[in-house]
């Protein structure tokens, strides 16, 4: 069914579309003909509209585009090619949160959205391959994203500076509450108890160090490699009164060379690179005591999307956090046991995850006047805006899970 009307409705009298618009209309009904439980309204430049998927179904979204380049782009690339065209202002939407989980949800049935050999995709393929992590390369790419500055973390993150999913007990419980019970909760996982020494790989702004050593006793090493964190994490462990108990470094995980009673690590698997997957759990191993504890908080992938996830390149690997690769859950257990680790257990919660990145956003954007103020531009401002909102619908899909994986260090004869 098409709807036509002009955009600004000055006239109220409904207008035919040209032969262009006419001929578009024919192809995003077809191409958008998977969207059977959603109903999305595309605004072509001239202001003629279309009607994809189901008008009766509860799910409403709205694409308004500027400019055919956003077709061009969509058509050579795919989804990056869409995210692309929001960030150059070729498209807008009253609500990027509900075009994105519409979209999300019937990403497996819209066609144009997995193409991947447009000049954009290759670009990022080449991009991707020259970000690899090694030392220097994963110095470089945490820089990218983490050395963004304290100052523009703080404005939109809560109180205790957290850039990870949250665990909600509740759903009116604080985003600062539900960050503090998703530190407990991976304390208790990793088996922590008063005088142990805990490694944290990937310490960000020392949240988990803090609770681990007041709330545990628990002596903390914590390592990172974005030098704007570290100074943040330093200075609270010093006016927590902590100095005594916790010590973070500027240090590569993989050149560490001693053993702890338990290994945390929150949300930085995601940026070690598949070719380094098995480095990573062999250090685990190899800096665990025996009978210690690894507890990981991990973003996953759904399984059947790996395989074309691993030979291209998405938004996020793009733009946000170069380097990086979600694994599926069968990789996490089949590191651990090529490594030599028990498989003790995980408990997902992506569906908090979306409600912390739902919070996030919102912040953001309530922010966003004060963060322009510290030198970014609209442009960056709509990358992060879809950042945000395509993780949120990632989750929301189930496309995305995150969990807290536990693994252990067998006690052997040869320990």
């Amino acid at each position: 069914m098409d709807i036509y009307s002009d955009r600004a409705g000055e006239t109220g009298e409904p207008k035919p579309g040209s032969v262009l618009d006419r001929f578009v209309a024919k192809h995003l009904q077809h191409a958008l003909s998977g969207l059977d439980a959603a109903h999305l309204v595309v605004e072509l430049p001239s202001g003629y509209r279309v009607s994809c998927g189901d008008p009766a179904a509860g799910a409403v979204a709205e694409w308004r585009i500027y400019r055919w380049n956003a077709l061009l782009r969509l058509g050579a690339s795919g989804a990056l090619g869409f995210a692309e065209g929001y960030v150059n202002g070729d498209w807008e939407t009253p609500d990027l949160r509900a075009l994105l989980d519409v979209l999300a949800r019937a990403f497996d049935q819209i066609d144009i959205a997995q193409a991947q050999a447009g000049p954009s995709r290759i670009i990022g393929q080449i991009q991707h391959w020259l970000n690899a992590n090694t030392r220097t390369g994963s110095r470089r790419n945490i820089a990218f994203h983490y050395d963004l500055g304290n100052s523009f973390y703080a404005l939109w993150l809560d109180q205790s500076m957290t850039y990870s999913s949250a665990c909600f007990t509740v759903p009116e419980q604080s985003l600062e509450a539900a960050q503090a019970e998703k530190y407990r909760r991976i304390c208790v996982a990793a088996q922590l108890k008063p005088g142990d020494h805990v490694l944290e790989i990937g310490c960000g702004w020392g949240g988990f160090a803090e609770v681990a050593a007041r709330d545990f006793g628990c002596r903390v090493t914590g390592v990172t490699l974005s030098s704007e964190q570290l100074t943040y994490a330093q200075n609270r462990i010093a006016e927590a009164g902590l100095t005594g108990q916790v010590e973070l470094q500027l240090r590569d995980y993989r050149d560490i060379d001693q053993r702890f009673d338990a290994i945390v690590s929150i949300e930085m698997f995601e940026a070690v690179g598949q070719a380094h997957w098995p480095i990573y759990f062999d250090q685990l191993v190899d800096c665990l005591k025996p009978g210690g504890h690894a507890a990981l908080q991990i973003i996953t992938l759904r399984e059947e999307d790996f395989e074309s996830y691993r030979g291209t390149v998405d938004f996020i690997q793009k733009y946000v956090f170069p380097g990086g690769m979600l694994p599926p859950p069968s990789a996490l257990t089949d590191q651990a046991e090529r490594s030599g680790l028990e498989v003790v257990g995980a408990t997902m919660f992506g569906g908090d995850y979306a409600e912390t990145l739902h919070r996030w956003h919102s912040r953001f954007n309530d922010a966003w006047p004060q963060i322009g103020e510290l030198g970014f531009d609209e442009r960056f401002a709509r990358i992060w805006r879809y950042y945000l909102a395509y993780c949120e619908a990632g989750f929301r899909s189930g496309r995305c899970d995150a969990g807290q994986f536990v693994y252990r260090r067998p006690v052997t004869a040869t320990s």
